[in-house]
């Protein structure tokens, strides 16, 4: 479990810290120097009971908001720290309004400095906390008056946090695995070390992860939580994660590690933002950044219809600068250019939008419609399986019983009607074919497919649905209308009887078919390969034809001057069949791809008939 501080610049966070854990997290010498916290400081707490929670410190002055957004997502438990000698500060304001942008479950109050407050104005201060509370979702958050200092009230404050981390929730080690990155070092026989808080699924030595979004692998040499070794890391864990196979400056603050292979780096999302109630107007062309764990970039939202004003609830695309990782369900945080200012933040409503997607109305779908919806603008490509938990966030399941507007072929989802209307455009390219030519045995299959830019998995389900209905029929690699064959016309069938007899009479030296072509016309050579299929004519090379009588008398005539003799050379063997070189060779070729002849040496050899 992690539990991060909140709080205005001075007013203890980082002492308070200390006297929890006894660790000082202001490690940098800047630190320590100006007497303030720049970057993230991390500490174990040891709870009465023995359990260990991680303590994330963040900055408080409010040119390190940035930081202190990558510190404060993922958190279960914040710890509010504020100094009662001073009261709430604007930065006070702007880490509440964070936190609740940011969905943190749970809230305690420290009141730190009540040392340096008398009684009367502790209680004012006290009654200004509460009120400030109580717009949030944080109001009846406990309020602990103590000290750092004398140690009075830290006692009570170790108690509520021990209670309040008992009713926090994480998800389960079966999610899939992601860390966002905070820190990222190279220790001298180490290599490169990273740190983060495990937000979801678990992780091994040994295993190997992706350093996204540049989708770098690396494997994981070895693992600790808060100092100790482990073999594995789980949701809520604070952990530090030497990498193989990767340089520091590849996976700094702002990457993800992963390992599940679906997860995928987006520039386009979708989501359901809130406004705060003094936030600028956001246009299309506003500049804003974009806080999503340990990751900022710059970003455009825009809206359907009118701007997004201050205090409103939209649904929104955010078009992002750069590559993120997300997930649906992740809170973000956004902060205006100029002057810098939180403004706003919400929900992720589809991590991986489609580029020209218009925004989702998720304020009113189910989980059910909205994955209806991806399936319906996924279309003819689908909707992989695999992409399911991160598309729709980790409380999806894949129930047996799916939405009746969606099906499931392979590893992937389409919509019902965009399975109709591909079957329908597969019988309607394959009756196109037999229109077209219509003395073709069938319609090739990768033809089809290619015309239709579809998955051969999903094709091969289409065609075989459409088989067993009796829609279609297959012939080897061809696909036909149920029923339907080639067939002649009755000027066509007048064609191919002058050709089978033209053939017929050039005996064993017949015609091409650019000498017959002036005769019968440009389609004689698909009625030759039509006559081939019905067995009434021969090929024997490309562009020549021969009767079945003219090719079982040269082979006839072969087999007789060549049987029992070895290797014959060919100017014997155009002596035996008794025709030119022009004729000799390719009918000679003919016979080696039968199996009738082979070739050896300088001539061929007789193998023998086949059947």
């Amino acid at each position: 479990m992690i539990l991060g501080t909140a709080g205005h610049i001075d007013h203890g966070k980082t002492t308070l810290v200390h006297a929890l854990t006894g660790v000082d997290t202001d490690r940098l010498p800047e630190e320590k120097r100006r007497g303030i916290t720049i970057d993230l400081g991390f500490a174990p707490l040891r709870l009465d009971d023995g359990t260990v929670i991680g303590v994330v410190d963040v900055p408080g002055h409010e040119a390190f908001v940035r930081t202190m957004l990558a510190g404060a997502t993922g958190i279960d438990v914040a710890l509010l720290v504020i100094a009662a000698d001073e009261g709430p500060m604007p930065q006070t304001r702007e880490h509440l309004a964070i936190l609740e942008l940011l969905g943190v479950p749970q809230c305690v109050v420290a009141l730190t400095k009540q040392d340096l407050a008398d009684p009367e104005w502790l209680a004012l201060v006290t009654e200004d906390v509460r009120e400030l509370m109580s717009a949030t979702p944080f109001a009846g958050s406990e309020i602990v008056p103590m000290s750092a200092v004398t140690g009075a009230g830290l006692p009570q404050l170790r108690e509520v946090l021990g209670r309040l981390m008992q009713h926090a929730q994480r998800a389960t080690r079966d999610d899939v695995f992601r860390l966002p990155v905070d820190r990222a070092f190279s220790v001298k026989g180490t290599g490169t070390v990273v740190t983060g808080t495990v937000w979801s699924g678990a992780l091994s030595v040994d295993d190997t992860v992706r350093v996204m979004p540049l989708g770098v692998p690396a494997r994981v040499r070895a693992l600790q939580n808060h100092g100790a070794a482990v073999q594995a890391i789980t949701p809520g864990m604070r952990a530090a994660i030497a990498l193989a196979g990767v340089e520091p400056q590849a996976v700094g603050r702002g990457a993800t590690l992963v390992t599940s292979p679906a997860w995928e780096a987006s520039m386009m999302l979708r989501a359901d933002l809130t406004m705060l109630p003094a936030a600028p107007e956001l246009r299309p062309r506003t500049r804003v950044r974009f806080h999503l764990a340990t990751t900022e970039v710059g970003a455009r939202v825009v809206a359907t219809g009118s701007p997004v004003s201050a205090g409103s609830r939209r649904t929104v695309r955010v078009v992002l600068d750069e590559l993120v990782m997300a997930r649906t369900g992740d809170r973000f945080v956004l902060r205006s250019a100029s002057p810098l200012a939180t403004i706003g933040g919400g929900i992720v409503t589809d991590s991986n939008a489609p580029r020209r997607a218009r925004p989702m109305p998720t304020l009113a779908l189910s989980l059910a419609e909205r994955f209806q919806l991806l399936v319906d603008e996924a279309g003819g490509h689908g909707l992989p399986v695999a992409s399911l938990p991160i598309r729709l966030g980790g409380d999806f399941v894949d129930a047996a019983a799916p939405p009746s507007g969606a099906a499931r072929v392979g590893d992937r989802w389409y919509a019902v009607d965009v399975i109709a209307t591909i079957r329908g455009s597969i019988v309607q390219l394959v009756q196109a074919h037999h229109d077209e030519r219509p003395l073709d045995p069938g319609a090739p299959r990768q033809d089809i497919r290619s015309r239709l830019s579809l998955d051969s998995e999903l094709f091969d389900e289409m065609v075989g649905y459409l088989v067993r209905e009796r829609v279609l029929s297959t012939s080897g690699a061809d696909l036909r209308i149920a029923g339907w064959a080639p067939a002649l016309s009755g000027l066509q069938q007048q064609v191919t009887d002058q050709i089978v007899a033209a053939l017929e009479a050039a005996g064993a030296e017949p015609p091409a078919v650019s000498e017959l072509e002036p005769k019968y016309g440009k389609s004689t050579l698909t009625l030759l390969r039509h006559l081939e299929r019905q067995g009434l004519v021969v090929q024997v090379e490309d562009t020549r034809f021969y009767s079945p009588k003219s090719v079982q008398d040269l082979v006839a005539k072969l087999e007789k001057g060549m049987a029992g003799r070895g290797e014959v050379a060919p100017a014997d063997l155009k002596e035996v069949l008794g025709f030119s070189r022009k004729f000799l060779i390719p009918f000679l070729e003919y016979c080696d791809r039968r199996g009738l002849t082979s070739r050896q040496g300088n001539g061929r050899v007789w193998r023998g008939a086949t059947s």
